[in-house]
């Protein structure tokens, strides 16, 4: 793509609905039949531990039976083959990404697959059970939690995804709502910067508006497509 030279790439649920895990929050406000702020706030966590180590021993085990889909596979195949800086954000806390051949990725909201010590700050690749209290490997104290960042706590590296959006050439944002701040305003951050705006979604979401261009349809087709374009030019 003539003029592009630094890719910073935003994914969300909808990239890994296709892989058969559920999109974050329903309608509804439930998530998997629970109240989103039952499982995924500190005051949950606080209220009834036990219920939200079930709950993400669950996630877990979801995410490890996945498999990366095509979308998955075409952003891996770019990180591969883009000589130029390149960053893939993502707000899902599964692993499909790296799955799927990408390197240079950034878990905002945590990792499905990683515990995090609340006693040592130390964080373990984790793909058992948390539910029965195991010891951190580190310091021995049974206070690991699932590395999720909550409702009203910070994503993380934020500085380095500012940075990153300071520098795009291209912004493209894949699979999201929209609606969780402050990733949904990513997009207007780059456009301010002079970057080029692209969505790719299943339907138009609350900020298609903000982009310069946005196409419409199910991940595992558009995904491959568009690296496959941008890898021509």
């Amino acid at each position: 793509m003539t003029g592009i030279r630094n890719i910073v790439i935003l994914t969300g649920a909808g990239i890994s609905a296709e892989s058969g895990l559920k999109t974050f929050r329903a309608e509804d406000g439930l998530w998997e039949n629970h109240p989103v702020e039952e499982v995924a706030t500190p005051e949950g966590f606080a209220r009834d531990p036990a219920l939200v180590q079930r709950f993400y021993d669950e996630r877990r085990a979801q995410i490890s039976a996945a498999q990366p889909n095509p979308a998955h596979e075409a952003l891996g195949r770019l990180d591969r083959e883009w000589s130029g800086d390149f960053l893939l954000v993502t707000q899902n806390i599964d692993d499909l990404h790296e799955r799927g051949g990408a390197r240079r990725v950034l878990h905002m909201h945590g990792e499905g697959l990683s515990a995090w010590c609340r006693a040592c700050d130390a964080r373990h690749r984790w793909e058992e059970p948390l539910s029965h209290g195991p010891a951190c490997p580190s310091c021995g104290e049974a206070a690991m939690r699932p590395d999720i960042v909550w409702f009203g706590e910070m994503p993380y590296q934020m500085d380095r995804i500012f940075d990153a959006l300071a520098r795009a050439d291209l912004f493209v944002s894949i699979g999201t709502s929209g609606a969780v701040y402050p990733a949904a305003g990513f997009v207007q951050q780059a456009a301010a910067n002079g970057a080029r705006t692209l969505e790719l979604n299943l339907e138009e979401s609350l900020g298609s508006r903000n982009f310069d261009e946005t196409r419409l349809g199910a991940a595992s087709e558009l995904v491959p497509a568009w690296v496959a374009e941008v890898l021509r030019a």
